[in-house]
């Protein structure tokens, strides 16, 4: 189970319409909302992984602290949210490594994942993996094996791999389930909210039983969020991806939790390495 905190002006669907520079003058919602995430986790007993953005942690410090008190696995998110593939190598390995440091000094634990902005690692970029082994992480949860119209890459495995040569370190992806040559995206996020509750309790059974994979579950803060600022101007896309069905996520996020085990990313994935 992953939650990926960034508050909702944070997304990348948004930055055509919300500058940066009105991050600190917009409404927070961030804090309220992982808040009403621990507790709902905390009274299933349930234990994730939150990939967090610095950008977050340096404002909420005492959210990072109760992630970890919680018994949660604190991860990297990067700083603020930038795409992998709007960045050069020497901007990754600055952002990740200040970001890293933020969140060790916060948690005072050691930050062993990583998630990419919008999962944007791919077969373009893969020198991101090598910066991230190089800086002390020791798994990405970055490339989704999926085709779709912002991020992807339809050919990596569906299952976790070690991606670089004599290196201990571990590509997780988000989870899919096989139709026929394709991979269907089933791990969460927009596509959680637009299928059925049916469908992704299927395709979790389906992974877990018949392929004998764990299954890896992410959904951000925002998404339990109905009442959030709601934003002018969008496209019709970004309107659909963004707000659909945010009234019925948290309880099909409770129903999940009762209809499958969940842990962090590293008891389920690192316990053994």
């Amino acid at each position: 189970m992953t939650v990926d905190v960034e508050d909702y002006f944070q997304v990348s669907a948004f930055e055509l319409y919300i500058a940066k520079s009105q991050w600190d003058i917009l409404p927070h919602r961030v804090e309220r909302n992982t808040q009403r995430i621990l507790d709902i986790f905390e009274a299933s007993d349930i234990k994730a992984t939150f990939f967090t953005l610095g950008w977050v942690a340096e404002r909420y410090p005492d959210l990072v602290r109760r992630i970890v008190k919680d018994g949660h696995e604190l991860a990297c998110h990067g700083y603020e949210h930038i795409r992998v593939t709007e960045q050069t190598p020497a901007q990754f390995r600055e952002d990740v490594s200040k970001t890293k440091k933020i969140l060790e000094a916060l948690g005072g634990k050691e930050v062993k994942g990583y998630r990419a902005a919008s999962y944007s690692i791919g077969a373009k970029n893969l020198w991101a993996l090598d910066i991230l082994q190089e800086e002390g992480f020791k798994y990405s949860s970055s490339i989704y094996p999926v085709k779709h119209d912002l991020y992807g890459m339809p050919d990596a495995p569906r299952f976790m791999y070690e991606p670089i040569d004599n290196q201990d370190f571990k590509e997780i992806p988000i989870t899919t389930v096989k139709f026929g040559s394709n991979n269907l995206p089933c791990g969460g996020g927009g596509f959680f909210r637009f299928y059925p509750y049916a469908f992704s309790k299927w395709a979790f059974n389906r992974v877990n039983n018949k392929e004998n994979q764990a299954g890896i579950f992410y959904f951000h803060p925002w998404e339990i969020d109905p009442e959030q600022p709601r934003q002018s101007g969008l496209s019709l896309k970004t309107q659909t991806r963004h707000y659909l069905n945010l009234h019925r996520m948290e309880s099909r996020i409770k129903r999940l939790l009762t209809d499958f085990v969940w842990d962090t990313m590293e008891n389920v994935f690192l316990s053994n390495s």
